[in-house]
């Protein structure tokens, strides 16, 4: 497997703050991996990193093997796209023109239609409402048009800060279906922050526990739940 990403030895600053402090990692195509942790533990500020929505203070960021400087316009170029949290959808625009938001680096009209009902057969409930405003939908719905807006550019890696956030249990596993079906469709890599590990470790191969800005742990989901580390991390037990 090759490597998609790699971060070496990052340290990060955010609002003043030390976020990450000396964080090693890997993604490797078409690879689920999940960041979990405590809240303040970095798991966003990883993705905002990479991203470039947080300044790299030291440190390598590889992608594709290369050494490049995040900066939020280049990295959509280069193929990775990012969900933030809080399903951000455009309220008053229609579903349609969400999506067409998502594939505003596309420079044919008739590929961003394509690709528009491409992302419409993962999501069939988008297909009967993208005429309506994003702002009149269910909460599980504006989450799926946040996604489907991050999937049109077909990324090689999806960032997804906490994608069940404020939902309901039944659109949560939802959600994670479509997650998994990106995955497997599109070969797509995918990060994903989350505070709902059950749901979280049935579609990831690896994960990395994060404590106060420091990769803690990384490994297997059956391996990690086997572990005491989560305990100790949540609860604030870790020596």
């Amino acid at each position: 497997m090759k490597h998609i990403l790699e971060l070496k030895n990052i340290h990060a600053n955010y609002g003043g703050v030390r976020a990450l402090d000396g964080v090693d990692i890997f993604i490797d195509e078409s690879e689920v991996v999940a960041f979990m942790g405590p809240n303040g533990a970095g798991k966003s500020s990883v993705l905002k990193t990479i991203f470039g929505l947080v300044p790299v203070s030291s440190g390598l960021v590889l992608w594709q093997g290369e050494t490049v400087r995040p900066i939020s316009y280049e990295m959509v170029e280069r193929g990775i796209s990012f969900v933030p949290q809080g399903r951000r959808v455009f309220n008053h625009l229609s579903v349609e023109e969400n999506l067409e938001i998502g594939g505003i680096t596309i420079r044919d009209k008739k590929e961003v239609s394509r690709r528009i009902s491409e992302v419409m057969d993962i999501f069939p409930v988008l297909r009967h409402k993208r005429k309506r405003k994003s702002g009149e939908l269910s909460g599980g719905e504006q989450q799926m048009v946040a996604l489907a807006r991050g999937i049109i550019i077909k990324p090689k890696l999806l960032l997804l800060d906490e994608p069940s956030l404020g939902l309901a249990p039944k659109i949560v596993k939802e959600v994670f279906i479509k997650i998994k079906e990106i995955n497997e469709r599109h070969k797509t890599a995918i990060i994903i922050v989350e505070h709902n590990l059950k749901s979280l470790l049935e579609i990831v191969h690896r994960a990395y526990i994060l404590d106060k800005g420091k990769v803690i742990k990384e490994g297997e989901p059956k391996e990690l739940m086997k572990s005491d580390i989560l305990e100790k991390v949540f609860l604030g037990k870790l020596e």
